[in-house]
């Protein structure tokens, strides 16, 4: 029996124990779900990985082709069938047809790449000869100078035209594998199946007496319209007279007939030194200023606003002493002037509204580059008509291509033939070839191709002198009214306008997300908490386009039109908290502990709420009392001093220097003091205690203000300047609204994270919630805190519709606060759908692109090695 009870109990002892453990083997299919899912999420994440990999990779190969050089294609030389010294050349924009015109009025039209010899006609100069030679910005129109005084100009231009298949003439000379020429026109086939048939038109209009002396340096511009052209053009005679004469051309539209009527005026002769000549000399297109140049390294300017009263306005030396202004041109637009010296060097040098006295209208020549030098002597300067290029030609044959804006060097050429004779050198109008032609007739032709002239890591991030600007400087404007303007993508106006911005929202944001989070984790109702909260993290499901339509069309005039009440608001709502804070304490504790939870949260709901109508009332007043009445043109330094917005500024560190005071020294009396009296006691003298710092702090913070006035400082011009109504404020405003729930969640979530012992440990040794909370609590979520405050300095890094709508979309550097701004992210939103594919600013905007990506991967690798400390002091406790 006794055997057969125990054998019971053994069996049912084991039972037990095979149930035991059937309970605790976990299922297979829990098994293979948890390696599944581990297997998942490791794919996930080396996806993740290679899609950050991938998209940086990306970014790098749409950006490395503006870091790459130019690219030499090939060249050709020849001699041209002509005896006579070549004065001018041409070449159409296909680098197919050339022109070049010899001293006694020989024409002749080649094939570029070959040589080949297309038409050839022959000006009559009725004897007469050429002494200077010009012509305009596409070089179509030239004037001859000649030495019997007389002028004629030229029309030596291209003409195309498209030829079909079928109506191609027959007998063509087959030129090289592209082109077939008969009869002076030139046939090349196009992608369409039809020819591009190009000729050249000359034409040489009657001699103009201009001087009784021989012309020994001219310049030609023409304006108009195609009915009525203007010719304008600048003449120096031996005698060094310079006159300027302006050519209204009639053309009679029924028998093509051209009535000529030329007004000449006299210049005043510039004031030459014993043995100093003339060399050269420059009319603007609209004829408003010339510029005559001399072998000393003078030029002198002429104002030509008033032809009735013509004055020379400046005498500038531009060349060392003794250096001779050899060659000049203005680059396309006519706002650079590049002057070639005998020295080799090359000088850019812009007409700037200085207002100094030692000019009579106040303007005034200021060199703003200095390129590299050429190994000799410049004897040409040629401009491209569609950039800011030009070639340099020197006296030892070297052709060098430079971009004026980028200041470098694009291509560094040489003739290859006799350099005893000085060349003239022509850029193609696409600025994809460079053609030099010799006075003996000897032509060398070199194609390239440079895609991305205008861009440096220099025009990138540095600082550059860009036309009409009186100093170099940080600038992005990368379209303009005109195409003749210079393209500037500096990325250093961005990269500030989105630190600013990021900044600015920042500052709103993280007081009241992280003050928030500590009061509804460690202070608030459970119940109050439960509705706070999602409340919170629906905020953050508004789409920003909302809010940026919001910001742009209701808040920024609001902001505008009350902004008196908006910066009173500053102070007003934080006073308000203290002192419906004050009242709250000052209640007895039977009345507070009913009171507490939601009726607390909507006290304090209405505090705000007071405040707020407060500043809205109380906020014109200070607009006249601080202000003069009128903020916005208090901004602009039209009236008042700098004093007011100081005392604002400094009177938050004035109250927590007093409070800091009084903490050191009567801290521990006042302590006791508190401890024995009641809680309502307490509290009312307490309050007093603030209102008492409280003007302490104010006093400090005007006396400080005052103080800084009377050395000199005014915030003005600098922090705080003229009021735009779309600005930083009001961007602050808006994207910490869109902030906040991201830190706010993250951070809450942090701070109940933190173990409950250390919470009810401090407690028990005394300390108050507030004790707690800041140096107990805070501290141990570090980690999460400065995670949840990156994470949301990233969403306001790369906030885009907010400022698109609200930021005003200037890409201005000023730390002005009334003031707008551009970001990298709004940069490319706006102008990416209208680039170009592949050019210029559509790979500029993915390098734009690149640097948010770049620095979002700082901030954020920054953020993790802090947060990594944070959490490992965090572990020792």
């Amino acid at each position: 029996m006794t055997d057969t009870t125990s054998s019971q109990g053994h069996s049912a002892k084991a039972r037990a124990e095979r149930k035991r453990q059937r309970s605790l083997d976990t299922r297979r299919s829990v098994i293979w779900g948890e390696r599944i899912a581990g297997g998942v999420i490791t794919v996930g994440g080396l996806m993740v990985i290679v899609a950050v990999i991938g998209i940086m990779v990306f970014l790098f190969r749409v950006v490395m082709p503006l870091m790459a050089g130019g690219e030499l294609l090939g060249n050709t030389r020849y001699q041209l069938d002509t005896d006579q010294d070549v004065i001018w050349v041409n070449g159409d924009e296909f680098q197919t047809l050339g022109l070049a015109v010899a001293a006694e009025g020989r024409v002749i039209t080649y094939h570029v790449p070959t040589g080949t010899e297309v038409s050839r006609e022959q000006f009559d100069f009725e004897g007469a000869e050429v002494t200077a030679v010009a012509g305009t910005l596409s070089r179509n129109q030239v004037a001859f100078g000649f030495d019997d005084g007389t002028v004629r100009f030229a029309g030596l231009g291209f003409e195309a035209v498209s030829t079909s298949r079928r109506n191609l003439p027959e007998d063509l000379v087959e030129i090289d594998e592209r082109d077939r020429m008969r009869d002076g026109r030139v046939y090349t086939e196009v992608g369409t199946g039809d020819f591009r048939t190009l000729s050249s038109v000359v034409e040489l209009g009657a001699a103009e007496v201009v001087s009784e002396r021989p012309i020994i340096a001219v310049d030609y511009r023409v304006g108009g319209t195609r009915e009525r052209p203007t010719l304008s053009f600048a003449t120096v005679d031996t005698d060094n007279a310079v006159r300027v004469s302006r050519s209204r051309v009639q053309v009679n539209m029924m028998t093509g007939e051209e009535t000529v009527t030329t007004t000449t005026t006299e210049l005043p002769t510039p004031e030459l030194a014993p043995g100093e000549t003339v060399t050269g000399i420059l009319l603007s297109g609209g004829a408003d200023r010339a510029l005559v140049s001399t072998d000393d390294g003078v030029v002198f300017r002429y104002d030509l606003r008033n032809m009735d009263n013509p004055r020379m306005a400046e005498r500038r030396r531009v060349a060392d002493d003794g250096v001779a202004v050899t060659a000049m041109t203005y680059l396309s637009g006519e706002e650079s002037l590049v002057v070639g010296g005998a020295d080799g060097s090359l000088n850019v040098l812009f007409q700037l509204q200085t207002g100094t006295d030692a000019t009579s209208d106040g303007r005034e020549l200021v060199r703003a580059r200095t390129h590299v030098p050429m190994p000799a002597a410049v004897v040409d300067l040629s401009e491209a008509q569609r950039q800011k290029e030009f070639s340099a030609v020197d006296a030892d044959g070297n052709v060098w291509v430079h971009h004026s804006t980028s200041d470098q060097v694009l291509f560094e050429l040489a003739r290859s033939g006799d350099v005893t004779t000085n060349s003239s050198a022509m850029i193609f109008p696409r600025s994809d070839g460079v053609m030099l032609v010799s006075q003996g007739g000897e032509v060398e032709a070199w194609q390239y191709r440079q895609r991305h002239p205008e861009v440096t890591l220099g025009v990138l991030f540095g600082r550059i002198w860009y036309e009409g600007y009186d100093a170099p400087a940080f600038v992005w404007q990368s379209t303009a009214g005109t195409d003749l303007a210079e393209p500037k993508y500096s990325l250093v106006p961005l990269i500030f306008g989105t630190t600013k911005a990021a900044f600015y929202a920042m500052l709103f944001a993280v007081p009241i997300a992280l003050g928030a989070a500590i009061y509804t984790s460690e202070f608030v109702d459970r119940r109050v908490r439960a509705t706070v909260k999602p409340v919170m993290e629906l905020m953050e499901s508004l789409p920003t386009v909302v809010l940026g339509f919001v910001a742009a069309l209701v808040l920024a005039p609001l902001v505008e039109e009350w902004i008196g009440a908006v910066l009173l608001g500053f102070f007003a709502l934080p006073m308000g908290l203290m002192l419906g804070a004050f009242t709250w304490q000052a209640l007895p504790a039977r009345v507070a502990l009913r009171l507490d939870g939601f009726p607390k949260f909507i006290l304090m709901g209405l505090s705000i709420l007071v405040a707020a109508w407060v500043a809205l009332q109380l906020g014109p007043t200070m607009e006249r009392l601080l202000f003069f009445g009128d903020f916005k043109a208090w901004t602009t330094g039209r009236i008042g001093t700098g004093t007011p917005f100081m005392f604002l500024i400094l009177l938050p560190l004035a109250y927590v220097a007093v409070a800091w005071s009084f903490r050191k020294t009567l801290g521990h009396h006042y302590r006791a003091l508190l401890g024995q009296r009641d809680r309502s006691a307490a509290g009312r003298l307490d309050a007093l205690r603030w209102l008492v710092l409280l003007a302490a702090a104010m006093g400090l913070s005007l006396g400080v203000a005052s103080l800084l006035t009377a050395l000199g400082y005014d915030p003005r011009g600098g922090l705080i300047d003229s009021y735009q109504q779309r600005n930083a404020l009001v961007v602050g405003f808006v994207m910490a609204f869109a902030v906040i729930p991201n830190i706010y969640t993250l951070a809450e979530d942090a701070l109940n994270s933190v173990p409950a012992h250390l919470r009810a440990g401090s407690l028990a040794c005394g300390a108050s919630p507030w004790q707690t909370s800041i140096w107990v609590i805070l501290p141990t979520a570090a980690s999460g805190v400065f995670s949840a405050i990156m994470m949301g300095m990233g969403r306001a890094v790369g906030e885009t519709m907010i400022v698109v709508m609200a930021a005003g979309n200037t890409p201005i550097m000023e730390w002005n606060i009334f003031s707008g701004l551009r970001t990298l992210s709004a940069n490319i939103a706006i102008e990416l759908p209208e680039a170009v594919r592949d050019g210029t600013n559509y790979r500029v905007l993915f390098l734009a692109a690149l640097t948010l990506f770049i620095m979002t991967f700082v901030i954020n690798t920054l953020a993790e090695l802090i947060r990594q400390r944070f959490r490992k002091r965090a572990f020792q406790l």
